[in-house]
């Protein structure tokens, strides 16, 4: 007896000549692009050059250009119309915008802040019970973003690198496919960030598909093998890491000359003298 094969998953993330206008101005010029699921990806470029409007696309908190033809030039795991929490549930999304508004939450924890994540909320809404099973699964969020010790602690009273594990823990609470991780690194020190850097890559090593938007080389962990580099609102160039984080790709993007040096799969680089 022959038995169907099983449907290929949706990808992760696809656009299809996607334009955004903000005011009066195109941000984002036709992007064409597809992430599949397992497909860890880093989205690189200077500042300015549509990052952050890539991800508000994502999150549906700017929306495409209308088409002629009445097609949606946006998908998410194979879905034009989301809900944001239901969204969010799929694709945990990472991002210092969020730090700053759970830091103003007055006496919020850390297990708190977490669990508020089940509800898409900066805290836990006063009608909604809090069950065993989602304090359980937030402490087990909180051992893959290695954060677990921070359990007890004030949110507010955090460092930055110990914020950005309780954000990569309430992103995962809801046992997304993937994380969504917007300029990860911002306001860290440098053992922050190696912390940061750890915890990525362990992340990765669980399955689970990172795709992380940053102006930085030395977040681009050996695990993310695709890069984008977008410049000017438009993709520049699409491929493996080997090829486009090297010195003459980067200075095209970043409008300046750029070295590179890798050391046992981990890239550092830094602008050369004019």
């Amino acid at each position: 007896m022959s038995t169907a094969p099983a449907a290929a998953a949706a990808p992760l993330i696809e656009l299809d000549h996607a334009c955004v206008i903000r005011g009066q101005v195109r941000v984002l010029h036709e992007l064409d692009l597809r992430i599949e699921q397992g497909q860890h990806t880093a989205i690189l470029g200077p500042n300015g050059c549509g990052k952050s409007s890539f991800i508000k696309l994502i999150t549906r908190e700017l929306y495409p250009l209308a088409r002629a033809d009445g097609h949606v030039p946006v998908k998410v795991l194979g879905q034009t119309r989301w809900q944001v929490d239901r969204l969010r549930s799929q694709l945990g999304i990472v991002s210092g915008d969020l730090s700053g508004n759970l830091a103003e939450m007055p006496g919020l924890g850390v297990e708190e802040a977490v669990i508020s994540g089940f509800f898409a909320s900066y805290v836990v809404p006063a009608h909604r019970d809090v069950s065993d099973d989602m304090r359980a699964r937030a402490r087990h969020a909180l051992g893959l973003a290695r954060a677990l010790p921070l359990l007890g602690r004030s949110y507010a009273e955090l460092s930055a690198g110990e914020t950005r594990r309780v954000l990569i823990a309430r992103a995962l609470v809801n046992q997304p496919r993937a994380l969504l991780l917007d300029e990860p690194s911002t306001g860290l020190d440098l053992v922050s960030r190696q912390h940061l850097i750890d915890t990525m890559r362990h992340l990765a090593g669980q399955g689970i598909t990172l795709v992380l938007v940053t102006h930085h080389i030395e977040e681009v962990i050996p695990e993310i093998q695709r890069v984008v580099l977008m410049k000017g609102g438009r993709i520049f160039a699409d491929g493996r890491r080997g090829e486009l984080l090297r010195a003459g790709p980067l200075s095209e993007v970043f409008g300046g000359p750029i070295e590179v040096q890798e050391e046992d799969g981990r890239l550092s680089a830094w602008a050369r003298a004019i």
